[in-house]
């Protein structure tokens, strides 16, 4: 996967963010001794570590390793669990996404607005455009990908930001959907392949979402575009590329 990296998050930002997370840890173990009605001193023998150590702990001074972690909840009758949760984006690209998208913007009719990288809070994301259409009450919520690794995680992920930016608008807005899609062997080929899970979240066919795009026409509904990249440009392709049927 050809991917850039943007500049690393500062040290001030990561030293900010682990004693955020040594805090939390510190509480909630607190919170849980606590109920149990265990003291420190109690908890600190079962657990094999100094009590010094564990008041650390507890008032997030300290950043117990997994080991500690597991035998502090080993005590306590808890369960340790590390997750990821998504956040507003990652901060590895892909290279192709900002290209292709500009050359959407640049083909967009005067009626359209556009918001590139449109934070969507309540699906812990952000969507990588969104277009308003000035005489109308429709965004689209537009999603742009140069591979297709997981298809369902493109499609899960896209309708829980669409599903969100749909409820932080103001008044009666529908909310389409839009992918965005490099034409390439592999992508064409997941085209082909997922031909019916693809025209069932997206039926609309190509050529009236671009026409409506580039102006005049009415908005189709939940659309795939493609876009075909060289060396040279970027072009927005006004059908699918050759050998897709999906779309036509």
């Amino acid at each position: 996967m050809n991917v850039h990296v943007g500049g690393g998050l500062g040290s001030r930002v990561l030293a900010r963010r682990r004693r955020e997370l040594n805090e939390r840890i510190g509480k909630q173990i607190l919170g849980l001794r606590e109920e149990a009605g265990v003291t420190q001193t109690e908890l600190a023998r079962c657990a094999d570590m100094a009590r010094s150590y564990l008041w650390k702990i507890e008032v997030g001074e300290a950043e117990p390793s997994m080991g500690v972690l597991l035998s502090i909840g080993s005590c306590l009758g808890a369960d340790l669990s590390v997750r990821l949760f998504p956040g507003v984006g990652p901060r590895i690209h892909d290279r192709f996404q900002a290209p292709i998208i500009e050359a959407l913007l640049r083909s967009l009719g005067s009626e359209w607005q556009a918001q590139p990288e449109a934070p969507v809070p309540a699906a812990r994301g952000v969507l990588d455009l969104v277009l308003r259409r000035r005489d109308a009450r429709l965004a689209l919520a537009c999603e742009c990908h140069s591979e297709l690794r997981r298809l369902e995680l493109v499609l899960r992920r896209l309708g829980e930001k669409s599903d969100a930016l749909g409820g932080q608008m103001d008044g009666d807005v529908t909310v389409s959907r839009m992918l965005l899609l490099r034409s390439t062997a592999s992508t064409r080929s997941i085209a082909r392949a997922y031909e019916a899970t693809l025209a069932a979240a997206f039926p609309a066919r190509s050529a009236d979402a671009f026409a409506a795009l580039r102006g005049g026409a009415p908005w189709p509904g939940s659309s795939i575009l493609w876009a075909r990249l060289d060396a040279r440009r970027v072009e927005i392709l006004d059908t699918p590329p050759r050998g897709v049927r999906l779309g036509r």
